[in-house]
């Protein structure tokens, strides 16, 4: 990684919230973080009772809005809220990400949405407002909460997205359109996917992530400029970091998985084990050649369905951004294991050792130093396609994720 780079994974669960690992702990996101090479963290779920407790026994806030471990790892005040309400005759269900500057603000932004609900149930827990309300809201309490749309174009629960989301956000916002300065990418989209819908806001990527193993924490992250997002005596600033999400001016890059690796890139049903592709949709009429019920439209149909510029268009402000697969996936692909086995793990290991942090393994190591401590061929190769983003992925759909493939063994995809 280059030195003046800060990678950052700020949308973060706790084992309080729903479908989440019960190991999810302050103590385990640090170590993972480390062992993977991410500099900042989210906490995640900071209105939670619980989560609160752990945050204020674990972590020291200094004046800069800065949260410290006591060996000195960064997080940010976290959380994710969703938001199920009716606008325009459609159910509408959207989660969204929110920021505090420090923690006299996450209290006053934990009495707001008890006000509106229960919050010990679930850490990402559910209201009734609306999101023009929420911003509103927030931003009477104090203009420097940011809120950001996560996953952005994921059918249930993105802004875009297919079954409960906007067509613009202008369309979900309204007159807070303004107040909305970035969008979260998902793993079922990229930025160059997003470019084409032609919204001025900036593109963040962050995980999601429901475990703190390697292979769900970080895999999808942000790359500030380290210069940018500190004060003159050398800490970390909420204040800057989110200046750089707002106008552009530090966000280097970011970190996306291949979008057919999410879970949502391509349309089908799950149960009927059938996906295919937008344009054998079109020709199916939308409909399950196996149920005849409506498919499920993932991501990739849905931005043809918005798009105000054609694909591969790239607006003035766009940062770049890298695809890679998560180590822990070439491994399994590699040794035709899988990625929590215990073979998977001791290869793992082996190159922390080695080479330091899987971002290091993943985005730096020459080849000529992956040979000289014998990694396995097949493993290099894989190493060296994901950085070209050249590994064959058969895309995923309906709840399940892509799958990696050598290209020997692609099969044809509908």
């Amino acid at each position: 990684m280059e030195k003046n780079w800060l990678i950052a994974d700020l949308q973060i669960h706790s084992k309080y919230a729903r479908a989440t690992s019960k190991n999810i702990s302050i103590e385990n996101l640090e170590k993972y973080a480390k062992i993977k090479g991410i500099n900042l963290l989210g906490v995640g779920d900071f209105q939670h009772p619980l989560r609160r407790k752990e945050i204020d026994e674990k972590l020291t806030e200094n004046e800069h809005g800065i949260l410290y471990t006591s060996s000195g790892f960064p997080f940010l005040w976290q959380t994710e809220v969703s938001l199920m309400y009716r606008q325009d005759g459609k159910s509408r269900a959207i989660h969204h990400l929110i920021f505090a500057p420090n923690k006299e603000v996450a209290n006053q932004i934990t009495e707001f949405l008890a006000s509106k609900g229960r919050l010990d149930y679930d850490g990402r827990p559910i209201f009734g407002m609306t999101s023009p309300d929420l911003v509103e809201s927030l931003k009477k309490i104090d203009d420097k909460i940011e809120i950001i749309p996560a996953h952005c174009m994921t059918p249930w629960f993105g802004l875009f997205g297919s079954k409960s989301g906007f067509d613009s956000l202008k369309d979900c916002f309204q007159e807070q359109t303004k107040k909305i300065y970035a969008i979260e990418s998902g793993m079922s989209a990229d930025p160059e996917m997003l470019w084409s819908l032609n919204e001025k806001v900036n593109i963040v990527s962050f995980s999601d992530a429901h475990s703190f193993w390697p292979w769900r924490l970080g895999r999808e992250s942000t790359i500030f400029e380290v210069d940018k997002i500190i004060y003159d005596e050398k800490k970390l600033s909420y204040k800057e970091i989110m200046n750089s999400i707002r106008t552009g001016d530090g966000l280097i890059a970011t970190i996306e998985t291949p979008p057919e690796y999410g879970k949502y890139h391509w349309d089908g049903h799950r149960l009927c084990n059938f996906s295919c592709s937008p344009e054998k949709t079109k020709e199916l009429n939308g409909v399950c050649p196996v149920c005849g019920k409506p498919l499920i439209i993932g991501v990739d149909y849905r931005v043809k369905q918005l798009e105000d510029q054609p694909r591969g268009f790239k607006p003035a402000s766009a940062k770049p951004y890298l695809k890679l697969l998560p180590l822990h996936e070439l491994i399994a692909l590699a040794y035709s294991t899988k990625m929590e086995s215990k073979k998977s793990w001791e290869v793992y290991n082996n190159l922390i050792e080695k080479f330091g942090t899987e971002f290091e393994i993943l985005l730096n190591v020459k080849k000529e130093a992956l040979l000289s401590k014998k990694i396995e061929n097949k493993l290099i190769e894989l190493i060296l396609k994901n950085r070209e983003a050249k590994i064959k992925i058969k895309p995923g759909y309906d709840g399940e994720y892509g799958v990696a493939q050598f290209e020997e063994d692609q099969k044809t995809l509908v």
